[in-house]
């Protein structure tokens, strides 16, 4: 067991005692490649670190000790080619297996890497690459992938090598040939090389909805910080499988996929499916028997469509998502189902799980749970005074100066004053709106610039969106109103079975007049195949607003 070296103190007798006494021990040479991969190999040689499968009939299972020796050989390759300390390399992996043994080799050289996802054009490409220095992209071998990366290389100043882990391409290294003839022993450094707890492991480009992407930096301390996530949130457990559905290139995946789960012993399972669907989803979570997991609340929503009964999910334990609130109907639903309610986990790119579900009282559906104790979370108005329960104000996290929280982002890369403009003044604002009920669960109301106000009232998208779950996405924006400045839009994307008509938009309204208050209804309902979505996957609500404000002035 190797959560005891962190945990002065693993169990906990209620919330108050968790909030009030959980602390993380961390040593100023923390490294995850070395402390817990390698530690685990030398622990046990045959225990499972991975169990990797895709929709064409390959499977791969890794252990620890597995993954010492092929990440040992990855990074006396790396630093063949000139990687060392401080370098920087882009990976565009999707959920490749590979993506577990190349971060642990980068790691082990201290060399910064930059997930990914497929998504990315070639302007994408050369302003990442150009921005943070990148040295080396390692991408699966995907048609579009290539040629967008082929499209930035002259654009790129720093480039020393491109490389593919599944493929054989003119001018790109093939990473399993090129590894394969390297020595499988790599020796922690403990020159100029070394790494220490507060250097910069890994980079982030937060997916926003206006201006060019931040650099959010982790240091090597950040993989503690999920140690609630995984222990106390996820509930994984030492041997079992834990399955989160994400792609390498968001941060979930760094939440659900990696640090937390194997510092707590548990298996990762990744399911590299080149296209999502519902079925295939949930005869995986079958077949291979899977005993924690989770998801965004769209998949949910999505397995909600298919005949969940037929198919055998009785060996999850605990069932969690994060990435927006999950609707009441929703979780009743899916406790109707299965036996098992949702706990739900809230938090930022920035950071580690903020708010969640935890073990110690029940989830209330719509709620985002109650905070870590790794933060000191504080609702705030404009001039920063705490508020009271009731109160919508802006999410805070205070004494990130003088305590600052494991976990939590450190700056942003090579921009010391977006850095001292997020973190200065030692509180450090989400931009995120919420409210705090008297049982001290959270209750988010939107981004700040989503809150709509029409008529006085200030209306906040999540509980309209709520009321319209029986599809699978929508978004609620504000829209120009010439009589009460703004107000509340849908758009939708429909459901398997329905279609657009005057009809359905009547109901939908009388549907959500009744589950919400009346002057929450959206009064402009259109129906879409797809949303506008930021690279990250979430929903572009100032696109749809900039564009009904654009037909409005041609109104």
């Amino acid at each position: 067991m190797l959560l005891d070296r962190y945990l002065p103190r693993i169990e906990f007798d209620s919330y108050e005692d968790f909030k009030k006494n959980y602390t993380v021990k961390t040593p100023e040479d923390f490294n995850f490649a070395y402390d817990i991969v390698d530690e685990w190999a030398k622990e046990d040689k045959e225990k499972k670190a991975l169990v990797w499968c895709d929709d064409n009939g390959g499977e791969v299972t890794l252990t620890f000790e597995e993954i010492r020796k092929l990440s040992n050989k990855a990074a006396n390759y790396f630093r063949s080619i000139g990687l060392k300390k401080g370098s920087v390399a882009l990976l565009i992996l999707r959920q490749r297996w590979e993506y577990w043994v190349i971060v642990t080799a980068l790691m082990k050289l201290g060399v910064i890497f930059i997930p990914a996802t497929l998504q990315l054009t070639k302007k994408d490409i050369a302003y990442r690459a150009n921005a943070a220095g990148v040295e080396m992209i390692i991408c699966i071998d995907d048609d579009y992938v290539v040629e967008q990366v082929e499209a930035a290389l002259p654009e790129m100043d720093k480039i020393k090598k491109i490389g593919l882990v599944n493929g054989n391409r003119d001018g790109w290294f093939n990473f399993h040939d090129e590894i394969k003839d390297f020595s499988d022993e790599f020796n922690r450094p403990d020159d100029d090389q070394k790494t220490y707890s507060k250097d910069i492991m890994q980079i982030y480009f937060t997916s926003g909805t206006t201006g060019m992407p931040k650099m959010v930096c982790h240091n090597y301390l950040h993989p503690l910080g999920h140690i609630v996530t995984a222990k106390y949130w996820h509930m994984v457990q030492d041997g079992k499988l834990h399955m989160t559905n994400s792609d390498s290139g968001w941060a979930k995946f760094g939440w659900g996929k990696i640090y937390g789960q194997w510092i707590c012993g548990a298996v990762i399972f990744a399911y590299d499916a080149e296209k999502f669907t519902a079925s295939n989803m949930l005869a995986m979570i079958e077949k291979y028997k899977i005993t924690t997991f989770c998801v965004p609340p769209t998949i949910y929503r999505f397995m909600l469509q298919e005949d969940v009964k037929k198919y055998d999910l009785s060996s999850v334990e605990h069932w969690t998502t994060a990435g927006e609130p999950l609707s009441a109907e929703v979780v009743n639903k899916w406790e109707e189902l299965t036996g098992h309610k949702i706990a739900s986990g809230f938090g930022q790119t920035e950071g580690t799980v903020l708010l969640a579900d935890f073990q110690w009282f029940d989830p209330k559906p719509g709620a985002l749970g109650k905070p870590s104790p790794i933060y000191n979370l504080q609702l705030r108005n404009a001039e920063g005074k705490e508020c009271e329960n009731g109160e919508e104000r802006e999410i805070c996290i205070a004494d990130v100066d003088t305590n600052p929280p494991v976990g939590l982002f450190v700056g942003y890369y090579k921009n010391p004053e977006q850095t001292k403009e997020a973190l200065g003044s030692g509180v450090y604002n989400l931009k995120d709106v919420a409210w705090r009920d008297n049982y001290g669960y959270y209750w988010f109301v939107g981004r700040h610039d989503d809150v709509i106000k029409c008529s006085g009232y200030r209306i906040g998208p999540f509980e309209v969106e709520s009321a319209l779950k029986l599809h699978p996405e929508s978004a609620i924006t504000a829209a120009p109103d010439p009589i009460r400045g703004q107000v509340v839009k849908a758009t939708i994307v429909l459901a398997k079975g329905y279609e657009p008509s005057p009809e359905l938009i009547k109901e939908l309204q009388n549907h959500v007049k009744k589950t919400t208050a009346p002057y929450k209804y959206p009064r402009i309902v259109e129906f879409v195949n797809e949303l506008p979505k930021t690279i990250g996957g979430k929903i572009k609500r100032a696109e749809i607003r900039s564009e009904d404000a654009k037909k409005h002035t041609e109104n």
